[in-house]
């Protein structure tokens, strides 16, 4: 933006509030700067005056797909929408904390829109803006004398579920999971009693969209399950409370509104997945940011069985639909077109190549399922080192943009997140959510031999807990029968031990192998080893994975848990889900409830030996509190979900290298850290409410071209699309886009 054009908007400001004292509204709109062709600009006052930190939105549906713009004014309550397509005409408005939505005024791009927002009429009609978390935050916990649980014959809670602090962390994961707890539909029942609630979680989706509502009642059971781990009448009575308390009207804090750095973000969206819930979005290979500059965006459709792409070009969204059909030895026989909803991408990946890979715990195949034979054949490494029986629905699907169709590689271990290593054969990790494996598949070595025996490998999570190994080189015993063992992995609320994965014993002359699976994955640029969050609510660990020289005999785990607090039984943070890692091979782990932790594995004294199995570190780690409400009687924790965590390591948002970004989930924002500071920031998405986001990624369309070259990349949309604003007749889910402008006035 020129000097002149910022000079002759703040005339504007001036000749407004010029206008409004003396009735002159039409010199208020008199200005001698051009407004830029692809942008709208003005100022938005109201009869408090000019309006500081809040958001001016531009929808329009003239396009392929739905298109929104969203800018946040200046101190001054000015504004300018930047970029926005030609040839078509926005719908204009004004959101705020404190106001209600203004109304809509009609314009095309290149246009001086002065707007009128609208003064809130009570607290209570302003609280509706206000995110999930807020309202989520006003919930009254069991107290602390109801823990330990008594069980069914007592209080209901379970006795595995030992604090408030571990009632509140399954709460959370169970049922933020699926959507945000807090927003309007959850909050308002028409029966706030028990039996209402009851009747609540009773219902699924309302009919139309088969691909979810064949899950309905699945998700109906699920919701059960959930209060009943927690103490069903207990839980019950807590929601029941909380929305009654609602009812009559009782109201969260009031949030701040964007100041400082947050008012230089621009939010760009679009509908796509056809109202469908879509996971995480790829943008780039997250090795070379720079790769498909001003390409195609890509996203998982869980539910779908399909891939889901945006044309930025033309605003055009596309769905690649297939279903995957293979024989018993695993080899594909077709790779259809048409949607299979058994079929299951849940996370996307960029490589060198262009090339979208996807993890797939589903597929299609001819008589019963069962794994291809090398999984258990003794001739294989991996199979004679830790062979994988038993049925096996894993699949790794390729997608490349230049050639029909798809691929697909049959593995022997199950999959979930995945991430590039920066090695020569380009070796792709995944999670498993199983948790008695980590896999890989060697990319270069699949290209050359399409051979998926040849290609992949995997390794069970093993400690070096021997006491020798305090002496000698880090080695695992390769007798799997002499290990310290995991229990079976039930996944029930009532052997919480399980989904934790600690050893049935802990001998310190064997090694341990863990359990409890793998969720978000990073690599570590230093050293390349692979750093996992495992999937356990509490307690929660990170894990450091490397293969070594010679796999499998020579893979080896370290885990490493937050610190305990005083008392020894809960901990500094819980609930982790996905770590990233900066360019100084620091791991970064968002907890969800409510720190940032920091873990910094050269401080460590002790890495190997007996007591090596979680609590061994506690001087790595340091952790950043977020901002936000806090729940009620809770001791301080976090009413805000937050899901993944990465780590911006090529700067490509423009707010430095190695700011670490987290999806406020329940609280419709992006968050940023800044690492020297410890500095939060909150980006917002306030429209359309419910933005729910998963995972992200960063891309740099063009270096040369300033903030307008480079941005985040995110999808949202719970399970539950219907949730967010519009409800079952309004579009979404949406691509997200947010790039970071100098100043809040910057073309």
């Amino acid at each position: 933006m020129t000097r002149q054009f910022v000079q002759a908007l703040t005339l504007s400001t001036c000749l407004t509030a010029v206008g409004m004292m003396h009735g002159t509204a039409q010199a208020a709109a008199t200005n001698v700067a051009a407004v830029p062709t692809d942008a709208i600009t003005g100022v938005v006052t109201s009869a408090k005056g000019p309006e500081a930190g809040v958001w001016v939105i531009a929808e329009t549906t003239e396009l392929p797909t739905r298109f929104i713009k969203i800018v946040v004014t200046d101190d001054q309550g000015r504004y300018l929408l930047p970029e926005l397509p030609a040839n078509v005409k926005y719908n204009v408005w004004v959101r705020g904390y404190g106001l209600v939505d203004s109304k809509q005024v009609v314009s095309p791009a290149g246009q001086r829109l002065n707007l009128a927002a609208v003064i809130a009429p009570s607290a209570k009609a302003a609280a509706e803006y206000y995110p999930a978390s807020y309202w989520f935050a006003l919930i009254n916990p069991p107290p602390d004398s109801e823990f330990p649980g008594t069980g069914a014959k007592g209080n209901g809670i379970p006795p595995t579920v030992k604090t408030k602090q571990h009632w509140f962390a399954r709460l959370r994961e169970e049922c933020g999971h699926c959507h945000q707890v807090g927003n309007k539909v959850t909050r308002e029942l028409a029966d706030n009693s028990l039996e209402g609630w009851a009747e609540r979680i009773g219902k699924a989706r309302p009919a139309g969209d088969q691909a979810i509502g064949n899950r309905g009642a699945t998700a109906a059971a699920g919701m059960k399950n959930v209060f009943t781990g927690l103490g069903y009448q207990r839980s019950l009575g807590m929601m029941a409370d909380w929305t009654k308390r609602i009812a009559e009207g009782e109201l969260p804090e009031v949030p701040p509104r964007p100041a400082g750095i947050e008012r230089n973000a621009v939010i760009t969206l679009w509908d796509w997945g056809n109202g469908r819930f879509l996971h995480d979005t790829s943008a780039t290979d997250r090795r070379n940011p720079s790769l498909n500059g001003y390409g195609p965006v890509y996203s998982s459709g869980v539910f779908t069985g399909a891939l889901e792409a945006i044309d930025l070009k033309t605003h055009t969204p596309r769905e690649i639909a297939y279903g995957i059909v293979t024989d018993n030895a695993g080899r594909f026989a077709n790779m259809t077109d048409q949607h299979d909803i058994s079929q299951g991408p849940h996370n996307t990946m960029l490589d060198s190549k262009n090339r979208v890979w996807a993890s797939d715990s589903g597929r299609t195949i001819k008589g019963p399922i069962v794994k291809p034979a090398f999984c258990t054949d003794a001739n294989n490494p991996y199979a004679k080192y830790f062979p994988k029986p038993g049925a096996s629905a894993a699949t790794a699907v390729l997608f490349d943009p230049k050639e029909p169709g798809l691929t697909g590689v049959s593995l022997c271990y199950s999959v979930h997140h995945l991430a590039f290593a920066r090695d020569k054969d380009e070796t792709l990790f995944f999670t498993g959510p199983g948790g008695d494996a980590v896999g890989w598949i060697k990319t270069k070595v699949w290209d050359e031999t399409k051979d998926a025996e040849k290609a992949q490998g995997w390794c069970p999570m093993v400690l070096d807990t021997k006491r020798v190994a305090l002496k000698g080189p880090v080695k695992i015993t390769p007798d799997r029968t002499k290990w310290n063992k995991p229990p079976t992995m039930t996944g029930s609320a009532e052997s919480e031990v399980n989904r934790q994965g600690a050893p049935v014993a802990n001998d310190p002359d064997k090694d341990t192998q863990i359990g409890g699976g793998q969720y978000g994955l990073d690599m570590n640029p230093v050293d390349d080893s692979t750093w996992y969050a495992q999937n356990s609510v509490y307690p929660s660990s990170i894990l450091r994975f490397e293969r070594g020289s010679n796999p499998p005999e020579t893979c080896i785990t370290e885990k490493y848990e937050p610190p305990m607090l005083p008392g020894g039984v809960d901990y500094i943070a819980t609930g982790g889900r996905g770590v990233s890692m900066d360019t100084k091979g620091i791991a970064w782990d968002m907890f969800a409830s409510g720190k940032m932790g920091r873990f910094d594995r050269s401080k460590c004294k002790v890495l190997r030996g007996p007591t090596a199995t979680g609590q061994h570190c506690p001087e790595g780690w340091s952790f950043i509190e977020f901002p936000g409400p806090k729940l009620k009687n809770s001791g301080g924790l976090q009413a805000d979900w937050n899901y993944l965590t990465w780590v911006d390591q090529y700067d490509t948002l423009g707010m430095g290298a190695d700011v670490v970004f987290t999806p406020g989930t329940w609280s419709d924002s992006m968050k940023a850290v800044v690492p020297e500071t410890g500095k939060v920031y909150t980006l917002h998405i306030p429209y359309p409410q419910g933005a729910y986001a998963r995972g992200l990624d960063g891309r740099i369309d063009d270096a040369k071209a300033g903030w307008k070259g480079r941005g985040l990349w995110t999808t949202y949309g719970m399970y539950t699309v219907w949730h967010q604003e519009g409800g079952e007749e309004g579009m979404g889910p949406e691509l997200v886009h947010i790039q970071m402008r100098p100043d809040p006035l910057a073309n």
